[in-house]
């Protein structure tokens, strides 16, 4: 995947500033979906489809990433000193199997949540966590993304683990800057959903519900 998406050039729709003990990033409608605009990244061959769905539980948003990498993106000021959990319902339903994650060639997740802080003058002086869900790798693995160390890819969850089924997994940003990137973060900037496998050229799909940050 070409270098200048990944967090960097994350397009954000909305600007919100929401200071609560629970703050909720996605509403998962069709009336958000028109206003988030998915962009291709660069160099990629198709964009990934996003549709909403519901199940006994709520919306959903659907990613069905084929030969494809785009995301979604929304601005919005978290204050980490009170809500730095950040909670993320996900589910893969086909995955990526035999890829090698941390390389460029291989650098494609069924999902992932970036979460940005901006740090300077520019897009590209961002920096950022990147949550995935992984078809390789164990729980807990992490490493600099290979276009740049600016952000960092965090297996949350793993198809080793949790294949076809819903699954909700929590993280504490705020210390994750500390540790991942050295930073004393309290304020994040924005959040993006991606599904891409422009790398690989292979077929991903996956769902994100409920996806929100808390106090603990």
């Amino acid at each position: 995947m070409k270098f200048l998406f990944k967090i960097f050039i994350i397009w954000f729709t909305s600007n919100t500033i929401i200071f609560a003990d629970e703050v909720k990033i996605f509403d998962f409608t069709n009336a958000e979906l028109s206003e988030l605009e998915v962009r291709k990244v660069r160099g990629a061959k198709n964009k990934t489809i996003y549709t909403i769905g519901s199940n006994e539980k709520g919306s959903f948003l659907k990613a069905v990433a084929d030969n494809a990498a785009s995301g979604l993106g929304k601005e919005i000021k978290i204050d980490l000193n009170k809500t730095p959990y950040s909670n993320i319902t996900w589910k893969i339903e086909k995955k990526l199997s035999g890829i090698k994650e941390n390389t460029k060639k291989g650098h494609d997740f069924a999902a992932r949540v970036f979460a940005i802080k901006k740090t300077g003058a520019t897009p590209l002086s961002n920096r950022a966590i990147n949550y995935v869900f992984s078809s390789n790798s164990d729980i807990g693995f992490n490493s600099p993304s290979p276009y740049t160390k600016k952000s960092i890819d965090n297996v949350l969850s793993s198809t080793k683990k949790n294949f076809n089924e819903w699954v909700t997994v929590k993280s504490n940003v705020k210390k994750d800057f500390k540790k991942f990137h050295d930073l004393d973060v309290n304020e994040l900037d924005g959040l993006a959903i991606m599904s891409d496998t422009d790398n690989s050229k292979m077929k991903a799909v996956a769902y994100f519900q409920n996806i929100y940050f808390s106090a603990e």
